[in-house]
């Protein structure tokens, strides 16, 4: 089944319908959005995506709301703090790629003026062409994240299936741009 008709048998109010139906596949704007996007694919890495839209407002908030600026400030006592919060991912490696992405960001912000406009910069490429920039690039990124990560935001095909009515409104939206 896919990810669209599965969103289609639930409740408007559950987690899986509303990222479906309000994010999966638009395009974001906002540097912090595209980060707190990329953290999430890497905290998916191994489990649910269930568990990490469960746990999406718990990250929020123990990643100071994924503000760039700060999460790369993080030190050895915030790491520790992020460490023993049940409500998000306690892996290490995933905090300090998050930590670390988040300073490669703020690099890339200062080069082309922001995320938004580096990945701009590169689009379009197929899914091999991306993973290789990506894994050059940023720590914790394989192929099944960066997949995940730019079909979400829309740089790659495939978020929604081609009777999807929200998929069809996404290329509508496009066309018109």
């Amino acid at each position: 089944m896919s990810y669209c008709t599965f969103c289609k048998t639930l409740p408007l109010d559950n987690h899986h319908r509303i990222y479906h139906d309000k994010h999966y596949g638009f395009t974001i704007s906002s540097d912090n959005i595209l980060f707190e996007r990329l953290v999430f694919e890497i905290n998916q890495a191994g489990l649910s995506w269930d568990l990490i839209l469960k746990k999406q407002d718990n990250f929020r908030e123990a990643f100071d709301f994924f503000e760039i600026n700060k999460v790369a400030l993080y030190d050895e006592e915030k790491i520790a703090e992020l460490l023993q919060n049940p409500g998000i991912i306690r892996n290490k490696l995933k905090v300090n790629a998050a930590i670390h992405n988040a300073n490669v960001i703020l690099d890339l912000q200062k080069q082309h003026g922001s995320f938004k406009n580096w990945i701009e910069h590169h689009h379009p490429k197929t899914k091999e062409e991306w993973v290789k920039i990506f894994k050059k690039t940023f720590k914790f990124t394989g192929g099944e994240i960066v997949n995940e990560f730019l079909m979400s935001t829309g740089y790659l095909p495939g978020a929604h299936d081609p009777d999807c009515e929200v998929g069809l409104f996404l290329k509508q939206k496009e066309v018109n741009q």
